[in-house]
């Protein structure tokens, strides 16, 4: 009960910090919101401050970093979309990419000797203070003992408490959202803060972030000019990171990228093509592609650091994925469609050609146009009334997939505005489909269906033992049944009798192919 209305104020106190910056329905807006909306509006800003200094970017930026980590992620991922926000808004929320104020420096020393059981000056020679400062962490540049540079990141202190009370203030958030409107059930609210909370979780275990930088690295193998800094294990603790200092150019400095002669188109090419291979190549993401996160060499290769949030598809939803992807891309909106009813996304009691329809409507008007030339607001209008019109609902397993998607086509389209998302995606996607859906990835599907098929037959003789012993017991008295449970069983077995019968000719079948594989690859 305590926690609850804990919960409640702190929503309450949400609300009056963004209505005292003015920062929910702002006054340079007025004139694009409906009447009752400016009514609202007007309302709102009699607690706002009477200095409503900057654009409504930098006053929803204060607002959420009085409001604490939770909330700026909402604004990273919305700094990312200035095509939909648009430039100023977006220029505004870009402090809070990496540049939140810093914590004392003799906290973070204390923090680092503390978590890794020795003083300062045995793991590092130089230790400096933090460049770069973000809503769960901070980063110092420091040099080890044997000489290298190296990053190590350092947790808030107390951040794991205020993390938890944010999350539980967004859970109530979303199950009143949940009650008052029905119509927002669809997009399960309390599931997507769920899935956003146990994300936060593993953010707050360094550990589990050195694991997932590990994890990424060898995913990034397979992608060009995608690279992964190294963990220094004896380094990295629960509260401490420490990875190779990555000698690069943030994506937040576009002058300092063009003044080094970094080709921004290739580069946005990279970052689409990356995280695309690694999601559907290996099912691993960094679920956290701003703009703060992600730096270019002078080489031209795409660097990403802070592995807090990873995102992870399993292998059924990979190939939906990639086969609405080629579908798109080949303007195969009926397979495209098809995935989608495959996958359950969209209820069978819709029609597919309907559906194939609706994606076309989406579809060709920005098929095979430049970032410049999509008014993805109006797309992403479009796709909501869609989701509507099929009775879509949010699907939690992919949250951080979708989150990552608008993340990564944002910052590429503020290094090219002119970016192709399109043919950028086309080449990952005609590969993986070839791999997988070709004579490979058939073959392969064959021995995965084999294997599963031996391991079922070998647990065979242990499912006909417990049948035995159980017909023992049975017959000893051990077990009694009544007539009328004996009536239950004799109807359902005079109903499934067929069903059985071929069962066990099937798994007859099998077992005598398995045995002639067998002694034929023993040959």
């Amino acid at each position: 009960m305590f926690r609850t209305l804990a919960s409640f104020f702190r929503l309450t106190r949400a609300g009056l910090t963004l209505a005292r910056h003015d920062a929910i329905f702002p006054a340079e807006y007025q004139a694009k919101f409906p009447a009752p909306v400016r009514g609202l509006g007007a309302f709102l800003r009699l607690f706002a401050r009477r200095d409503r200094e900057g654009s409504p970017g930098e006053r929803l930026a204060r607002a959420l970093e009085k409001l604490g980590p939770s909330y700026v992620k909402f604004g990273q991922v919305l700094a990312t979309r200035a095509d939909i926000v648009g430039q100023d808004f977006a220029r505004g929320l870009a402090r809070l990419q990496d540049r939140m104020p810093a914590f004392d420096q003799k906290k973070a020393e204390a923090a680092v000797a503390a978590e890794l059981g020795k003083p300062l000056s045995e793991l590092f020679s130089e230790f400096h203070a933090p460049l770069a400062a973000a809503s769960v962490a901070q980063v110092h540049r420091a040099v080890t003992t044997d000489g290298r540079e190296v990053a190590v990141k350092v947790l808030r202190p107390g951040i794991e408490d205020r993390l938890a009370k944010d999350i539980r203030a967004m859970q109530l958030g979303a199950a009143i959202v949940e009650n008052l409107s029905p119509a927002s059930r669809r997009f399960e609210p309390r599931k997507f803060v769920d899935t956003v909370a146990r994300a936060t979780e593993l953010e707050t275990d360094l550990r589990l972030e050195a694991a997932s930088a590990s994890e990424l690295a060898e995913a990034s193998a397979r992608a060009e000019n995608y690279f992964i800094p190294e963990v220094d294990w004896p380094r990295s603790a629960r509260r401490v990171l420490t990875t190779a200092w990555v000698d690069g150019i943030p994506l937040t400095d576009p002058d300092a990228l063009d003044a080094a002669g970094i080709d921004r188109e290739n580069l946005a090419i990279t970052l689409t093509q990356s995280f695309l291979v690694c999601a559907m190549d290996r099912g691993v993401f960094h679920a956290d592609m701003h703009a703060g996160n992600l730096f270019a060499d002078r080489n031209g290769g795409l660097w990403a650091v802070d592995f807090g949030i990873m995102g992870r598809i399993g292998p059924g939803e990979r190939r939906f994925l990639a086969q609405i992807l080629h579908g798109f891309l080949t303007r195969d909106y009926v397979a495209a469609a098809e995935a989608h009813f495959r996958a359950g996304y969209v209820p069978a009691r819709h029609s597919v050609a309907d559906f194939a329809a609706a994606l076309r409507a989406v579809g060709e008007p920005i098929f095979g146009k430049s970032a410049d030339q999509v008014p993805m607001s109006r797309v992403l209008l479009q796709l909501f009334e869609i989701t509507d019109l099929f009775d879509m609902r949010l699907r939690p397993e992919l949250v951080l997939l979708q989150k990552t998607m608008v993340q990564s086509e944002g910052v590429s389209r503020a290094l090219n505005p002119r970016h192709d998302m399109w043919a950028a995606a086309a080449p990952v996607v005609e590969n993986w489909m070839r791999r997988e859906l070709g004579p490979e990835g058939i073959a392969r599907d064959a021995v995965d269906d084999l294997k599963a098929l031996h391991a079922s037959v070998r647990k065979l003789p242990s499912a006909i033992d417990d049948w035995a012993a159980a017909g023992a017991k049975i017959r000893s008295g051990e077990i009694r049944l009544d007539d009328d449970t004996l009536d239950r069983f004799a109807a359902r077995g005079r109903k499934g009798a067929w069903v059985r019968f071929a069962s066990y000719l099937a798994v007859a079948g099998a077992a005598g192919a398995l045995a002639a594989w067998a002694v034929a690859s023993s040959l």
